[in-house]
Parts: structure tokens; sequence; C-alpha cells
């Protein structure tokens, strides 16, 4: 599902304009991103979990040479669903 299918079922679902549905999943997205850059937690029950993790720094093989390489300490972000959400996959 891409951004506009996001916008255009929020728009059928509730009484507002595509400008004011528009604005408002690019608020809820963009305070997912803040909450996880602060390392907080995201969570929206039935959904799951956002959570920043931090990688250590490790040697890995350049896959081309075989040639053992140092890779840096970086950090991502994982999910973790709810159990209900699990529960229709």
């Amino acid at each position: 599902m891409r951004k506009a299918e996001v916008v255009e079922f929020a728009v059928d679902g509730a009484d507002i304009s595509k400008a004011a549905a528009t604005e408002l999943v690019n608020r809820v997205f963009e305070a997912m991103k803040q909450s996880v850059r602060k390392e907080e937690k995201f969570s929206y029950p039935g959904f799951g979990t956002l959570v920043m993790r931090k990688r250590k720094a490790r040697t890995g093989r350049d896959p081309r040479t075989g040639k053992k390489i140092q890779i840096k300490a970086s950090r991502t972000v994982a999910f973790r669903p709810a159990s209900s959400f699990k529960e229709i996959l």
C-alpha cells in the first residue's frame, strides 16, 4: 500500500478532505519518526511497536574479495508486531 492509498482510505473512512487526510497521514508518520529518532518506543495497540536498535561495530567480509573488513556501529529500526496483528497473518 502506498501513501496515496492510505490517504484515500482515510478520506473514505472519515468526513474530511483529501488535503486534510494527507496532512494527517504526514503528521502521524512524522510523530513516529521523531519518537524513534529520540530512542523512544512508538507503540500502537493492536498493530505493533517501532524501536531503535543499536548495532555494535563488528568484523565482516567483503563478498567480492573475501577480505575481512571492519563494519562500524550503526542504528536501525525494528518492528515488533502486536500479538493480535500476528494472529491475522
